[in-house]
């Protein structure tokens, strides 16, 4: 969960996102040590009453400030398409679930287990019925119960107009269309409850379809199932 004024990504519980903020903060560093790097020429540069010839013009010159970019760049590009590599992977899915948009509220089926379908929707809790400690605006009456240490395949799609389903913790993103299956994933490596939203402009109340994922022990998701299905 984000912090009020928080500048950095919110903790991983995927090793995707991991990754991600990883490269993240490799790029940032690079950056700033570009930045640096650069500020001190111009500095100098400006400070200086007379230039040396060699740093104003040269073939040794015109070599190094090619090289160098395109050393940099190389360095970035690895690490950078292993990244996408790893996030496109979908390893043999443990569970699938089906996310469903809807204007504006989510449902889910768990269609994994063969005598019945699992479905219910999921609705944003009104302000007026939250109890102290809840997060307004995020938390639903119905939670995505996931178990952890459990690759879980999403399919996504929508039922009337384009939504998006995101939790930023999970590096999950994907869209919901109409007519259309998307598939994404994840592994959560520990227990908690992860908070995402709609991220694609749907309408009036577009604001008001969060996305919270709880994810347990299997014990704890089994008993949860069993409930379900008790129900």
């Amino acid at each position: 969960m984000p912090e009020p004024w928080q500048l950095g990504f919110q903790d991983a519980a995927h090793p995707v996102m991991e990754e991600i903020i990883f490269f993240h903060d490799q790029i940032m560093f690079i950056l700033i040590t570009i930045m640096t790097a650069v500020l001190w020429l111009i500095v100098k540069g400006l400070s200086g009453k007379s230039y040396h010839r060699y740093l104003i013009d040269g073939t040794l010159l015109e070599i190094v400030w090619t090289l160098i970019p395109a050393v940099i760049l190389i360095f970035i590009a690895f690490p950078s398409l292993k990244l996408l590599y790893l996030m496109e992977e979908i390893m043999d899915p443990s569970l699938t679930i089906k996310a469903i948009g809807h204007q504006w509220y989510w449902s889910y089926e768990y269609s994994d287990y063969q005598a019945e379908t699992l479905e219910f929707d999921s609705y944003m809790i009104p302000t007026s019925d939250l109890n102290n400690g809840d997060f307004r605006l995020l938390e639903v009456d119905n939670r995505l119960v996931v178990p952890i240490n459990t690759h879980v395949r999403v399919l996504v799609t929508g039922a009337d107009v384009l939504h998006s389903f995101a939790v930023p913790s999970l590096a999950v993103k994907m869209d919901a269309v109409p007519g259309r299956l998307n598939q994404t994933g994840f592994f959560i490596k520990r227990p908690g409850v992860f908070y995402g939203q709609c991220s694609e402009i749907c309408g009036a109340n577009h604001s008001f379809m969060p996305i919270v994922v709880e994810a347990v022990s299997l014990d704890k998701y089994i008993n949860w199932v069993l409930s379900l299905h008790s129900s």
